[in-house]
């Protein structure tokens, strides 16, 4: 993965603040209670991440859908023209 600012800046973007201080706090604890919650709140953490990216990649589909239908109604409307036009040439 790569670890650059942007990266980290990123990925700490997407989990909420007081998650961020929960993990600071559990890592700044003894080093026995650290043990035990650690593994436990990097869990939630990455599951959060995956979530976010999961959210991001449907809203992304949902706009492309959007954008889709669109191109399709006109692309209907051009075609519903075209149809009366031809009709009205048969019809003379």
């Amino acid at each position: 993965m790569n670890n650059t600012p942007d990266s980290i800046a990123t990925s700490q973007d997407q989990i909420p603040a007081d998650l961020l201080r929960l993990s600071e706090a559990i890592h700044g604890m003894p080093e026995p209670y650290a043990a035990q919650l650690a593994p436990l709140v990097d869990a939630v953490m990455e599951s959060t991440k995956r979530r976010r990216r999961i959210l991001t990649l449907v809203q992304d589909a949902l706009s492309q859908l959007r954008l889709d239908m669109k191109y399709l109604m006109f692309d209907l409307e051009a075609t519903r023209r075209e149809r009366d036009e031809y009709r009205l040439k048969l019809e003379e």
